[in-house]
C-alpha cells in the first residue's frame, strides 16, 4: 500500500514536468564526480545517487556537474566557465569543502544583498541566480551536505581530515546545512537535509577506524567516538578502512554505496513534490 502511494505522489509531483526526457543537472564536489568515476573510489563504490535516481527515475537523464574538491565559492566564482546547460531539474549538493577550506559561511543577509562570492551565502546567490537565468521554470533542489567521519584518501594517506564531530576555523559543518537551509526557505525552494538524516550521522561513518592501540601499540577496531582521540600516521601505519569498516562511507567522507542509496532515495522523494 505504502509503495502504491509513493507512486501515486511520484507522478503527481513530477506531472508538471514532462514525462519523458527530462534533463537534471547535478552540481556538486566530488561526491557529485564520483558517480562517473567509481575507478577513483578503488571501485569501492559501484554506483553513485545520479544513477541510482535514474534507475528509478528512468524518464531523467543526467548531466554530472559534480568537481573534485571545488567549493561553493569556486563553483560561483567559475560559474559562466562552467557552461552549465540549461535543464528541467537542478540539483546544488555542496558545502563539505567550504567547511573544511575555512571559507567564510557569511549570512543570509549576503544572499538576501548579493555580496558576491566572498562568502558562501554569497556564492549560493550567484549560483541560484545564473541557474534561474537559464530556465525559470526549472525545480531547483537544494542538498545540505552529509555528516563527516575522519576521512582519508584510498590512494594517498597523507590526505586526511577530521570529522564534522567539531569545528573548523571556528565554523561547524552543521552550520553550513543549517545556511542552505535558510536559503531554501527565503527562497520557497526545496531542500534535501542529509546532514540530519539520522542514517548518515557521523557515528554511521564507518563502523570502526583501524589504528594503533596507544597502549601495545597493537591494531585495534576503535569506533566513533573512541577513535577521534587516537592519532593516526599516515607513514606508518595501516589504511584504517579494510572493507569490512565500510559504512555509509568508504573512506569517512564520500557515500558508500549503502550511503549513495540513501541520499538517492532523498532525491527521488524532493523530485517527487512540487
Amino acid at each position: 500500500m505504502k509503495k502504491l502511494l509513493f507512486s501515486i505522489v511520484l507522478f503527481i509531483g513530477l506531472s508538471s514536468l514532462s514525462v519523458q526526457n527530462v534533463k537534471w543537472v547535478a552540481i556538486g564536489d566530488s561526491i557529485t564526480y564520483l558517480n562517473d568515476h567509481p575507478e577513483q573510489t578503488g571501485n569501492r563504490v559501484k554506483k553513485g545517487y545520479m544513477t541510482r535516481v535514474t534507475e528509478k527515475l528512468p524518464h531523467i537523464s543526467y548531466i554530472n556537474q559534480g568537481h573534485n574538491g571545488w567549493t561553493a565559492i569556486r563553483i560561483a566564482e567559475k560559474i559562466e566557465d562552467l557552461k552549465i546547460e540549461k535543464a528541467d531539474i537542478y540539483t546544488v549538493f555542496l558545502c563539505t569543502n567550504d567547511w573544511w577550506g575555512g571559507k567564510p559561511l557569511g549570512t543570509l543577509a549576503d544572499y538576501d544583498q548579493k555580496t558576491g562570492v566572498g562568502t558562501v551565502n554569497g556564492a549560493f546567490r550567484v549560483i541560484l541566480d545564473k541557474l534561474k537565468s537559464l530556465n525559470k521554470d526549472a525545480k531547483i533542489v537544494l542538498i545540505t551536505p552529509i555528516q563527516r567521519g575522519d576521512f582519508v584518501y584510498l590512494s594517498n594517506m597523507k590526505n586526511k581530515a577530521f570529522g564534522s564531530y567539531k569545528d573548523k576555523n571556528g565554523q561547524f559543518l552543521e552550520q553550513f546545512a543549517e545556511a542552505i537551509k535558510a536559503i531554501g526557505k527565503s527562497e520557497n525552494i526545496q531542500v534535501v537535509d542529509l546532514y540530519h538524516n539520522k542514517k548518515l550521522s557521523v557515528k554511521n561513518a564507518v563502523k570502526y577506524k583501524l589504528l594503533k592501540d596507544p597502549e601495545t601499540g597493537l591494531n585495534k577496531k576503535f569506533k566513533y567516538p573512541a577513535y577521534t582521540k587516537i592519532a593516526f600516521n599516515p607513514e606508518k601505519d595501516e589504511y584504517p578502512y579494510p572493507l569490512d569498516a565500510v559504512a555509509m562511507t568508504y573512506d569517512g567522507l564520500h557515500p558508500s554505496d549503502q550511503g549513495n542509496e540513501i541520499i538517492a532515495k532523498a532525491v527521488v522523494k524532493a523530485f517527487s513534490k512540487k
